[in-house]
């Protein structure tokens, strides 16, 4: 077999992949699985640190951006020459491909109340997406491979941050530890180690995309302890960490841009 047919059927192998953890996740709600939608999964280990829901609409956004990766991986949008070595192409394509079948199983996994194996699992995507973007930071890139390359693992890598942080309460909490999960100074200390990790993630890679979706997070924070159908409020040190936490990521963005003026 010819290496440009071992290329298109990676190509294929990653798209078929693709489809599936997306069907996945979308029969997840609909049907849903085990009667339960990801949502009622997630409110039935009771925390502290859970966004409130409208912050997963962002899941649109995410396989957005990761579709158009997947038709450009497939030829479409290509430049004649790419800037990109090949072989860190398809590196991407071997790490995005590991990620997607975690993705799938962490949905089977989290439905079924597996929390142990949901939190390896979302461990392998985090590693996985933390190869990507090391792979593509190091290459340098055209203004289309920045858009199709780029951006939907920066957006996705910042979101998986967070829910690697979320994953890690919920276990927490099902392994009986519930004091922690519903403990105001834990979840403090939580979150301001979280947006620590995501300054270091940010300076280190120079990642605007990556804050914006930290900053999307730790608003979905807010918004779940100051709304009155989420905890009214009752957490003061909570809303202050949060705000002081997205004040500081503010300011790292605004950083970032004025370096890149």
């Amino acid at each position: 077999m010819s290496y440009k047919k071992v290329k298109a059927n990676i190509s294929i192998f990653t798209t078929v992949l693709f489809f599936i953890m997306i069907s996945i996740n979308a029969l997840a709600n609909i049907l849903p699985i085990n009667g339960m939608t990801t949502g009622n999964v997630s409110d039935s280990y009771k925390n502290l640190f859970a966004p409130a829901g409208l912050t997963f609409i962002i899941w649109g956004g995410i396989y957005f951006l990761l579709a158009g990766y997947i038709i450009y991986q497939l030829g479409f949008f290509k430049e004649e020459k790419t800037m990109i070595n090949e072989d860190a192409f398809e590196k991407v394509r071997i790490y995005f491909c590991i990620s997607s079948i975690a993705n799938a199983m962490w949905i089977i996994s989290w439905h079924y109340n597996i929390i142990i194996l949901s939190m390896i699992l979302m461990i392998v995507i985090l590693v996985s997406l933390v190869l990507i973007i090391k792979t593509v930071k190091n290459e340098e890139l055209s203004l289309r491979e920045k858009l199709f390359l780029k951006l939907p693992f920066s957006i996705y890598y910042g979101w998986i941050t967070i829910a690697t942080i979320a994953n890690a309460v919920v276990l927490m909490v099902s392994l009986g530890l519930r004091n922690i999960g519903m403990s105001e100074i834990y979840t403090s200390i939580i979150i301001v180690l979280g947006v620590f990790l995501g300054i270091r993630i940010m300076l280190k890679n120079k990642d605007i995309a990556y804050g914006l979706v930290i900053i999307w997070a730790y608003i979905g924070i807010l918004i779940k302890h100051t709304a009155q159908d989420g905890f009214g409020g009752q957490y003061h040190l909570i809303i202050n960490s949060v705000i002081i936490s997205l004040v500081l990521l503010a300011l790292i963005e605004v950083y970032l841009i004025l370096k890149r003026l």
